[in-house]
């Protein structure tokens, strides 16, 4: 989402119109899901998807004959034998889009703002009409909101009832989208921060595929030549400092996930001795069910509480029969996914004592 609304921004500042197409409902089974952005440009490419497919296209064909134009249209397809995937599969589902013609002007001004939030990582809900009877806005008019449920900007209506505020979910409790009344509720949720502790290969191939999958990456060694720039781009911080000095003084928040994957038992152990009972969303630690024990039951004996311990994921991951590096950030991942978008309790840590 962010590199899309960046090229959006960029092109239309420097004259060249863009249409922005989103998905902004669902039913049923669907290949994507409300907030999935697709960028058609005037020589007919684009960027991002809406799930592939006929609709995918159809779209792209109604959104070429919306440059010039400045109304934004809303477009509902069932994903039946005329609206399927190119393979014939079909979903059985209902999806509506919105394509909105971006030009410089309040419209820019609007997907700024929206931009902005996005690359904050702070969160925040736009709401979108798709319905004018029931709403009693203009189809197609978004209205956004921050993380504190606080007005930011709209377009395409200046009547926005104080009853839509009241529907606007608490992005921290990374809510679904959903529809009232004519309006689509769509959820940017706050990016979770990912600290890797241990910049050796496993962290490495972590890093690399956490920050397609929209985790801010940290990373924490104390040993410059692994924890650098070259072997770490996607990192937003590459921490080098002694583990526990820089540990103890951290203090995770509820979207700060924690890996605990250093070059050695002592290191593993020093870095959860300082994160144990703080209130991160998530700490895992990496090792074998013996390492594991053996720790928790050192760490015991230095005073922190079972409870604690009973909060960390060890061993890290799926139990994906893991052979490679590669396979071992996959299945590592995968969980911190499943954990971010599902759930503690859909996830729970696996007892070890």
């Amino acid at each position: 989402m962010r590199e899309l609304l960046d090229t959006l921004c960029q092109r239309v500042a420097s004259g060249r119109e863009v249409i922005h197409c989103e998905v902004v409902e669902t039913r049923g089974s669907t290949p994507q899901k409300p907030g999935s952005v697709m960028l058609v440009f005037a020589d007919g490419s684009q960027a991002g998807t809406l799930g592939g497919g006929c609709t995918e296209a159809e779209v792209r064909r109604q959104a070429l004959l919306l440059f010039g134009t400045t109304s934004p249209k809303l477009f509902t397809f069932t994903l039946d034998d005329n609206y399927g995937w190119d393979d014939g599969l079909i979903c059985g589902g209902r999806m509506t889009f919105l394509a909105q013609p971006v030009q410089e002007g309040p419209v820019l001004s609007y997907f700024r703002t929206l931009s902005e939030l996005v690359t904050s990582g702070a969160g925040g809900t736009e709401v979108i009409v798709i319905d004018d009877a029931k709403a009693g806005m203009p189809g197609g008019s978004r209205i956004l909101f921050d993380a504190n449920r606080r007005l930011l900007t709209s377009i395409g209506t200046k009547e926005i009832s104080s009853s839509i505020e009241g529907e606007v979910a608490e992005v921290s409790s990374r809510p679904r989208p959903h529809t009232a009344m004519g309006l689509s509720y769509v959820p940017i949720l706050p990016r979770c921060r990912l600290l890797i502790v241990g910049a050796g290969h496993v962290g490495q191939a972590v890093a690399e595929l956490a920050s397609r999958v929209d985790f801010d990456v940290w990373v924490l060694d104390d040993r410059g030549m692994y924890a650098s720039q070259e072997r770490f781009p996607m990192a937003s911080r590459i921490w080098v400092d002694d583990i526990g000095q820089a540990l103890r003084s951290f203090m995770p928040d509820g979207n700060t996930y924690v890996l605990i994957m250093t070059r050695g038992h002592s290191k593993d152990e020093e870095a959860l001795l300082h994160l144990a009972g703080k209130p991160a969303r998530y700490i895992g630690l990496i090792g074998s069910r013996r390492k594991i024990k053996l720790i928790f039951e050192d760490l015991e004996k230095e005073g922190i509480s079972p409870q604690s311990l009973d909060r960390v994921y060890a061993p890290l991951g799926f139990d994906i029969g893991s052979q490679t590096v590669p396979e071992i950030a996959l299945s590592i991942v995968s969980f911190l996914v499943g954990h971010r978008n599902r759930g503690a309790d859909a996830f729970p840590p696996e007892p070890i004592r």
